[in-house]
């Protein structure tokens, strides 16, 4: 099978990502204030933190989407993307069985030195350069961005709350970031391993098909 190629809207690396871009929705949405630490961490990423992000497509070419999801993300200036999980396709969430096509899901896990408030802008950035909708809760999307996990963060802030909410409940998250680190701990809620045996994976199909790569 031939792998996907990047995303054509993918921001290039280095400072250019950084320079407003008219038309270009993945320009990297850094605050001034984290700048300086962003052109540090280019180089060294200094004292990084992980994180996991779990991705989801449920319309048009889904595997190339979330490729071009995962080449976004390691084009960020002060992230990496260290790991990529297997692709699991899996029913839509909380909607009538049926009534939309099947997600491809993976997990993605960083080392960033960007805060979780410009990491979620950086989703979001992501979502909006491959058209994703937000007309309904639950409905069908191109690309869905979510951050599981910050290092071992647990808030409440109702912008981003840490860990992602529903990630205990979800086996389309945990299946393939229990792929990736066998060994991982959902902060607040407790091993990985756990919460899938609790949850199950029915409904949740691994496609040995399919591949995600790393970005080079």
């Amino acid at each position: 099978m031939t792998r996907p190629t990047r995303h054509p809207t993918t921001a290039p690396q280095g400072a250019a990502s950084r320079r407003p871009v008219h038309g270009d929705p993945t320009v990297q949405p850094v605050p001034t204030s984290v700048v300086a630490q962003v052109d540090a961490a280019d180089v060294t990423l200094s004292n990084p933190k992980q994180a996991v992000i779990s991705l989801g497509s449920n319309l048009g070419n889904r595997l190339e989407t979330l490729q071009g999801a995962i080449d976004a993300l390691e084009d960020t200036p002060g992230l990496r993307v260290k790991a990529v999980s297997p692709v699991y396709e899996t029913e839509p969430w909380g909607v009538e069985p049926g009534s939309q096509p099947s997600y491809f899901n993976a997990v993605v896990v960083i080392k960033t030195t960007l805060p979780p408030s410009s990491l979620l802008e950086r989703g979001q950035a992501i979502e909006e350069a491959f058209d994703r909708v937000r007309d309904e809760r639950w409905g069908p999307r191109t690309i869905d961005v979510d951050i599981v996990a910050y290092a071992d963060v647990v808030s409440d802030d109702p912008v981003l709350t840490l860990p992602h909410p529903r990630a205990h409940q979800r086996a389309f998250v945990l299946a393939p970031w229990h792929d990736v680190q066998p060994e991982a701990q959902l902060p607040g809620r407790g091993a990985v391993a756990e919460l899938l045996a609790g949850v199950g994976v029915e409904g949740v199909q691994p496609r040995a098909d399919l591949e995600l790569r790393l970005p080079e």
